[in-house]
């Protein structure tokens, strides 16, 4: 019933006119809404048709009594913006080229910083992406926008000249969270990821940011398979249970994308589409055109890793490193616990 609710408001939005297309879809408990339109980044009638279509599900949600509805919307008075009011954003105004083929990330159970990792290896690493070494579009590199959500600040890097710095930054994924990448010779946008930090806007945690990420490919940018293939192998990122330990992500079909197991292991799908004459690109019957990548067995490797490293993980119960670091741990339920310990400590 949640999934019908974002395709009704949606079909709606289309048919008036605010939005040429879209496509409605769920990662574990979380309602996407991929939407292409002709009003530009931060528009305040699409943030607020989307903020209308999350309120109207999550009522929903609290009617059927699901668990946790709603927690990811942290305000009720929207303000021209769903930023900072709790829902993943990614943005990307584009000029349609002759092909525009585009590939949506969305994940649950994980924090913004996960695509971190496969956005150095699909713009940065030239063991992964051929084009980097052979494509002569390709060849003066990108340039990275890298956030620091705690001091709410953000620099650009380019590599390949600042790779080490880059690295240096982004490593520290709880932190530093690579949102956009543009080609460095003509500012092509590349790639928009979300940056919101849940804890960081309420003061407590309440469910983990479950990002989204848009990515460009083709014509002088990383081909589909190579902005894929990062994903070839599992790796580690910060979330699953409780939003307090580390977890290995798992692509998984639309049809798997449920977190089960201690919560998780933390899921992410991959939705590539073309973009034509302003709309996702339509068969015949008006329905858009979706590649549900991860669906693929080429990916059943990292889905066997991800069980694995999760079984490894898991014997380690709650101890770091399988759970967060202590600074990571001041957001959730932990410093209750200690707080109730305080007056026994003694010193030493």
């Amino acid at each position: 019933p949640l999934l019908n609710i974002g395709e009704k408001k949606l079909k709606r939005a289309k048919e008036e006119g605010l939005i040429n297309s879209y496509y409605v879809f769920n990662v574990g408990d979380d309602l996407e809404l991929l939407m292409v339109h002709e009003r530009g980044e931060s528009n305040p009638e699409i943030h607020q048709l989307a903020w209308n279509t999350f309120q109207e599900a999550a009522n929903k949600a609290l009617q059927l009594k699901l668990y946790g509805a709603g927690q990811d919307l942290l305000k009720n008075a929207f303000s021209g913006t769903v930023r900072g009011l709790g829902p993943g954003v990614a943005e990307m105004e584009i000029e349609e080229r002759k092909s525009d083929p585009i590939v949506v990330f969305a994940a649950d159970k994980t924090s913004a910083g996960s695509f971190n990792l496969p956005l150095f290896r699909i713009f940065a690493d030239p063991m992964n992406t051929a084009g980097l070494v052979i494509d002569p579009n390709m060849a003066g590199g990108f340039k990275f926008e890298v956030v620091d959500a705690q001091e709410g600040k953000k620099v650009v890097l380019k590599c390949p000249e600042e790779m080490y710095e880059l690295i240096a930054l982004i490593g520290t994924v709880e932190r530093y969270i690579v949102s956009r990448v543009w080609r460095a010779r003509d500012d092509l946008i590349c790639a928009s990821g979300s940056v919101t930090r849940l804890s960081l806007i309420a003061g407590k945690y309440v469910g983990k940011d479950d990002p989204v990420m848009i990515v460009r490919a083709q014509h002088g940018l990383p081909a589909v398979g190579e902005v894929l293939a990062p994903f070839m192998h599992s790796y580690l990122v910060a979330g699953w249970m409780r939003g307090s330990h580390w977890g290995p992500l798992m692509p998984v079909g639309l049809k798997d994308a449920r977190c089960t197991l201690f919560d998780g292991p933390p899921r992410m799908v991959a939705l590539g589409f073309q973009v034509a004459d302003g709309a996702i690109a339509s068969d015949d019957e008006g329905k858009p055109m979706i590649t549900d990548f991860f669906s693929d067995p080429a990916f059943a490797l990292a889905r066997k890793e991800a069980l694995k490293y999760a079984a490894m993980l898991r014997r380690m119960g709650e101890f770091e490193p399988a759970r967060l670091s202590a600074e990571s741990m001041e957001y959730t339920t932990l410093p209750q616990i200690i707080e109730k310990l305080k007056e026994r400590f003694m010193p030493i």
